[in-house]
């Protein structure tokens, strides 16, 4: 496990800038950025694909983490890798093969993240711990920005922090949803070290919301 990251969930910014928006991410001091991709069936609601991706890149150093809320996400590994994403994180829920998605995603040179929504146990992720870069814990159902903080995911958090000492591992934990400089200390307190923040992050001043989160995981 690495230091603590701030990645600020590029989905609650202004879709006609991105360059821009990336920019402003960077000048905030985070450390990724995260790009929320969703495919109209596994989630209700539909963003963007690796073209945009693709088109972001050229515009940014910043960590790609990007998010597959997708169907069969192993169909786009090698898409989003020449799209010049860093980290692909696919959901348990979201393919029969997720031991095969995530050492694909391995063999295209990036990271692997794995995630489980809130309905699904800790037990689903066990099988694949040792294969994984980050495990991405959703504190919110997928699909929509602007969703209130779930608190019952804090013990979920907990429970994936401990498999992590028991085991021996050295993977991020990372949180998404309803983050802000108050849910924040509860989910590094159980052990995360990834924050996304979407509307938090972008409705007000980026650079003030962004310190204010790494004020609140020092205090």
């Amino acid at each position: 496990m690495s230091q603590f990251k701030i990645a600020p969930s590029i989905l609650a910014a202004d879709y006609a800038n991105f360059a821009t928006e990336l920019k402003r991410v960077e000048a905030s001091g985070a450390e990724y950025v995260h790009i929320d991709i969703m495919d109209g069936q596994f989630v209700p609601n539909i963003s963007f694909g690796a073209g945009v991706v693709a088109a972001m890149r050229k515009h940014s150093k910043l960590i790609f983490d990007c998010h597959l809320m997708v169907v069969d996400p192993e169909r786009y590994v090698d898409e989003f890798a020449q799209a010049g994403a860093d980290i692909i994180t696919i959901h348990v829920e979201a393919t029969t093969h997720i031991h095969g998605a995530l050492q694909k995603i391995k063999a295209a040179g990036m990271q692997a993240g794995v995630v489980i929504n809130p309905g699904t146990p800790v037990e689903a992720l066990i099988p694949v711990l040792d294969l994984v870069d980050q495990v991405l814990i959703m504190t919110v159902n997928p699909g929509f920005g602007g969703q209130a903080f779930i608190p019952e995911m804090v013990e979920k958090i907990k429970r994936v922090a401990q498999l992590r000492q028991e085991k021996g591992l050295d993977f991020d934990i990372e949180v998404d949803g309803g983050i802000d400089d108050k849910s924040i200390k509860a989910t590094k307190d159980a052990g995360a070290n990834v924050f996304v923040a979407g509307s938090y992050a972008f409705n007000g001043d980026l650079n003030e919301r962004v310190a204010t989160l790494k004020k609140a995981i020092e205090a």
